[in-house]
């Protein structure tokens, strides 16, 4: 007798697979793991080498589950509601928390948090102004945006020195200029889609 299969009537397109899957499973561990990640960052005020690794590798296992839950979800058909609204609000959690925890300890300028978290909310906020004209999928300069900022917050996390630290700074540097870059691409696509739609 074969076993019964709960279906996701919310997905879209409807999956064949339940909301319990191995990709939501990722994103889920993605959310648990910013905790840990926070207490690990700000741990003796950031200043205790070790935690600080901790929260590097902790950092590091959440970035690759957001690449594995998608191409899995996607190779495998396993696409659901939750995947599309948890997987991008875990990767805005972590990256917020990175951020933010390093501005709190005075290790990355406010500025640079506030531009490249206000780009990500306003990105977020364009795809819902246009999403029943259709989706902007990530364009190639939006994922080297993506591996450029966790690479610098990777460098910003770790306890480095001397010449180390100006190369953190540079790469952070150039994620802040594709960040602004892609942002203003995004919103380009964002209003061509809308007056398309309009016109349709």
């Amino acid at each position: 007798m074969n076993p019964v299969r709960r279906l996701d009537a919310m997905a879209h397109p409807l999956s064949d697979s339940g909301w319990i899957n191995l990709p939501n499973a990722l994103t889920t561990l993605r959310l648990i793991l910013v905790v840990p990640f926070g207490i690990a960052l700000l741990w003796d005020d950031g200043s205790n080498p070790t935690a600080r690794i901790i929260a590097t590798l902790i950092f590091i296992v959440a970035s690759l589950t957001d690449y594995v839950d998608g191409y899995i979800a996607r190779k495998k058909n396993l696409v659901t509601t939750f995947g599309k609204v948890a997987d991008p609000i875990a990767d805005k959690l972590l990256t917020g928390v990175a951020l933010v925890g390093l501005s709190i300890l005075g290790e990355l300028p406010w500025w640079v948090t506030v531009i490249i978290l206000g780009r990500e909310l306003a990105v977020t906020l364009m795809r819902f102004w246009v999403i029943r004209e259709g989706v902007m999928a990530a364009s190639r300069g939006g994922k080297w945006k993506t591996a450029t900022q966790i690479l610098a917050i990777v460098l910003f996390l770790l306890p480095l020195s001397g010449a180390a630290v100006v190369v953190a700074q540079v790469v952070m540097g150039i994620a802040v200029v594709l960040t602004l870059v892609t942002g203003v691409d995004y919103a380009f696509r964002a209003v061509a889609l809308r007056r398309q739609g309009a016109q349709e």
